[in-house]
Formats: C-alpha cells, sequence, structure tokens
C-alpha cells in the first residue's frame, strides 16, 4: 500500500470528493470589462514602429544614432514610473468611490494623453504626455477587481483570468500595426492627406488619434453600461474631507454580505477586517505576509517576462557574428503576431482545464520554471544558425521557445488568482491589487532598461557573450524561490 505525503497543510478531514461545475460568467459585463481592456495595449503599443523616427525627427539626439535608443526607452519607461506613483492610490480610492469613477478617469486620461502625444513637436511635450498618461491611468488594478467581484467562484475565476490575454494580445498586435500604417500619412497616402497641413505638420498625430477616440468610446460604454460592483460607496469630496482629519470613512447604501463565516480564515487577517468585512481597510493593515507574497510573485513574473521581451527582438534583429539572429524587421513582426495570437487563444482554451485540474500553485511554479530552457533557446539559436544557416531546424527553434512563452504566461492568470485571494476583505479588493500593480510597474520600469543594457554589454565584448543569459536565468532563479511561498491551497477570508 502506498504511503500518502503528510504535512502541516494536509487536512484532518478529507473532504468528499465531487465534481464542482463551472459557474457561468456574466456575459454581458464581462464582455465590457475586455472591452475596456483594449484601450491600454492600443495606447502604448502604437507609438511602438514610429518612435525611433520621432525621436530623430525632433531632433534632441542632434544626428546622433546611438541616442535614439536611450530616448526611446526613456520614453517608454515614463509611462510604468508614473503609473507607480500613483496606481495604489487610484485602487485604494475605487474601494471607496467606486471602481466606476475611477476607470472613467483613467479613459479620459488615456485619451487626452495620446492627443497631447500626437501634436507634441518637442521632446518634453512627449515627456509630459506620458507622464500624463500614466499618471491619471490606474485602471488595470480596478478592472482586475472588478472581475473578481463578477465571478463568485475560484473556477470561473479562473476562466474569467483564461480570457484576459485576448484583450492584452489583440491590443499589441493590432496598436503596433496602426503606429506604423498611419504614421506620416502625408507621405504614405499623398491622395488623401497630401493636402492636410494638420498631417504635414503633425505627421504622428493621426495614429496616436485612433487609440485616443478608441479610448472615448470605450468612456462612453463604460458610463451607459457598465455596472458598479461596489456596494457601499462615498462620494469623493466625504472621502478628501475624512482622510483630512484622519478619521475613519463611513460608508453608506446596502452591505452585502460576501460570503459564511466557514469560507474565512483568521491567518494574517487583521482583527477590524473580521468585525466588518464591507469597509476598506487602512493601508498599513494590508501589508500582510500574503499580500507580500502574492504581490511579490507578480513582480518577479512581470520582472521576467518584460525583461525577456525586450532582449528577444533585439536578439532577433542583431547580426549573427554579434551573437543574434539576423532577421529583417517583417520577420520579427510576423514572429510577434503570430505568438500574441497563438498566446491568446491557447490561455482561452486550455487555461481554466488545466487549473481545474492541476491548481494555481502547480501551473504556476512550471510557467516559472520553464524560463530557464526559453532563454537557453536563445543562445542555441544563434549557435546553430552559425552552422546550418536559417533552416528548419532554426525555425523549429524559434517555434519551441514561443510555446515555452505560452507556457510562461500561464503564470500570470494563476497569480491573479493569488492576489485576489490574498485580500484581507472584499472591500479591500481594489488597494489590494493596486499594492501588487505598484510592484510591478516599478518592474516594468527597470526590467527593459536593465536587460537590454546586459544585452548590449555581452555583444559589445566576446568576453560577457553570455552576460545577458546569466541575468535572466538569475531573474528564473529568484522568482522560483520567491514562488515556494505560496501555498498550495487558496488563502482563505
Amino acid at each position: 500500500m502506498s504511503q500518502q505525503q503528510v504535512d502541516e497543510e494536509t487536512p484532518l478531514l478529507r473532504p468528499v470528493q465531487q465534481q464542482k461545475s463551472r459557474t457561468p460568467l456574466p456575459w454581458r459585463q464581462f464582455s465590457i470589462i475586455l472591452f475596456l481592456q483594449l484601450a491600454e495595449p492600443l495606447t502604448s503599443q502604437v507609438i511602438t514602429p514610429f518612435a525611433p523616427q520621432l525621436i530623430r525627427d525632433i531632433g534632441i539626439t542632434d544626428g546622433d544614432e546611438t541616442r535614439v535608443g536611450y530616448y526611446v526607452g526613456l520614453m517608454h519607461s515614463l509611462f510604468f514610473a508614473t503609473q507607480a506613483l500613483t496606481v495604489l492610490h487610484w485602487s485604494r480610492i475605487s474601494d471607496h468611490i467606486g471602481r466606476k469613477p475611477v476607470i472613467l478617469t483613467g479613459l479620459f486620461g488615456l485619451s487626452l494623453s495620446m492627443y497631447c502625444f500626437g501634436l507634441s513637436r518637442t521632446f518634453l511635450g512627449l515627456v509630459l504626455s506620458r507622464a500624463l498618461n500614466g499618471a491619471l491611468n490606474g485602471n488595470i488594478g480596478v478592472i482586475k477587481s472588478m472581475m473578481v467581484e463578477i465571478t463568485d467562484s475560484p473556477s470561473s475565476l479562473a476562466q474569467a483570468y483564461a480570457y484576459m490575454p485576448i484583450a492584452w494580445s489583440s491590443g499589441g498586435t493590432i496598436g503596433p500595426l496602426i503606429g506604423g500604417s498611419l504614421s506620416r500619412p502625408a507621405d504614405r497616402f499623398p491622395n488623401i492627406f497630401g493636402d492636410s497641413q494638420l498631417m504635414k505638420t503633425y505627421p504622428y498625430f493621426l495614429p496616436c488619434a485612433v487609440p485616443a477616440t478608441f479610448s472615448i468610446l470605450a468612456w462612453i460604454v463604460t458610463f451607459f453600461f457598465l455596472q458598479e460592483t461596489v456596494p457601499t460607496r462615498v462620494t469623493l469630496w466625504s472621502l478628501l474631507k475624512e482622510e483630512s482629519h484622519g478619521h475613519s470613512i463611513p460608508v453608506k447604501g446596502t452591505v452585502t454580505p460576501t460570503g459564511s463565516t466557514d469560507s474565512l480564515s483568521t491567518e494574517d487577517t487583521p482583527q477590524h477586517a473580521k468585525a466588518d468585512d464591507s469597509k476598506p481597510l487602512p493601508l498599513r493593515s494590508l501589508f500582510i505576509p500574503r499580500v507580500i507574497i502574492a504581490a511579490g510573485n507578480y513582480a518577479a513574473l512581470s520582472f521576467l517576462d518584460i525583461a525577456f521581451r525586450a532582449v528577444q527582438p533585439l536578439f532577433f534583429a542583431t547580426p549573427l557574428e554579434l551573437g543574434g539572429l539576423g532577421l529583417d524587421p517583417p520577420h520579427i513582426g510576423n514572429i510577434l503576431a503570430t505568438y500574441g495570437v497563438i498566446n491568446g487563444l491557447f490561455q482561452v482554451f486550455f487555461f481554466a482545464d488545466l487549473h481545474d485540474r492541476f491548481g494555481s500553485k502547480t501551473i504556476y511554479s512550471v510557467s516559472m520554471a520553464v524560463g530557464i530552457p526559453m532563454i537557453i533557446t536563445l543562445p542555441i539559436l544563434n549557435a546553430v544558425a552559425r552552422v546550418q544557416g536559417l533552416s528548419l531546424m532554426v525555425w523549429a527553434i524559434v517555434g519551441l521557445q514561443l510555446a515555452l512563452s505560452m507556457i510562461l504566461n500561464l503564470g500570470y492568470s494563476c497569480v491573479f488568482i493569488y492576489i485576489a485571494a490574498a485580500s484581507p476583505n472584499q472591500a479591500s479588493l481594489g488597494a489590494t491589487n493596486g499594492i501588487a500593480q505598484l510592484g510591478v510597474s516599478i518592474a516594468r520600469t527597470i526590467g527593459p532598461a536593465s536587460a537590454t543594457s546586459m544585452f548590449s554589454l555581452s555583444i559589445e565584448n566576446p568576453h560577457h557573450a553570455w552576460m545577458v543569459y546569466y541575468y535572466l536565468i538569475s531573474l528564473v532563479c529568484i522568482g522560483i524561490c520567491i514562488s515556494l511561498l505560496l501555498p498550495r491551497q487558496l488563502w482563505k477570508r
């Protein structure tokens, strides 16, 4: 007879095994949330194709091509840097005044900043536009909170998170297509825009205006059709008044129960959270071990992912003799676009079933561990291409790399579920997501610059050729160590 492993997490009474049916998603509200999520990847990715030429056109580099990458990187990082300063505050405010006002403010900020970006003719104007974009946009954490609030079980939550990559993959694919095809329209489409002085003076306004106008459309949809999910709310004026006096904030409205006491655990939960589940907790009460563990894993996964995403296209574009693959931009674009589409479909069709079968801990641990072979495919690609050229074997290894990347991305949905479970009470869900998003914004500010700097150092000095790979693998090892802190069973409130 086999001996089953028993540890401190093994329940004394074994529950009766039964097949749980998955609760259907509220598709009307859920589809609106997915639609709103398109706004951010559209606005962030639309500038990617024309950003280098835009930097050259405004003349800040004085013709020095080696400085173009620096200013492009700075422009991209500004969004996450300013978002890191404000995202926690927006998320906390949404716990008090409701999700809908904060989302409306974020969409307004996205639209205004993109119109300003397209009309900017100086680097200072670009900087202020990107800073405004990040500062006014706290929608990431708020929308994740809404997704938790419209679902009523872990299985349906897993199904909901499985659809998130569809919005990001679609926006990440459509955005660069808009930016590349609509930039400098007076030159590209002289029959239509050749006589437009506006398009000649502001050659990048049109591609920026498309996602800006989409954000206006999303604002209208939100205002008229999105339902508020926070049952107890106060006005912004009351919130500011009470905060300034240092008093607790009274709530108004009908308090809805969030579940039976059987589903609540006293572990790591502040005493006053157990007393009243309807009131958002003070910020200091949220810095408990389970919130820190969930947020730390989210930051570690995001740091690794965005660092690899920054190095991957550089590796593809770098000549063979310098350690890359020597692909041209169309090939690189096709690879990334194909990955975006397949990754979104893979998450939708497989994540929920995999989660039901293996659980969040197992999937997250595996997704983090595949980072090591995913990174090792980079030097292997270069070695094979040096011998065989762009052979079938090279493309097979590229396909393997993309497949491992899809497995890595399964970790996002798992960590979102952990973050939702880590919130001490339902009313503090927004602030909990804000804490997690704060760490991710910092990681996404540092990650690309650090990884691309390591890549530059690796190709400059043959003795340091593997330094970027050591760096990326060290990020995987850190992520694996942090993942060991996650429990096998989700935390209970």
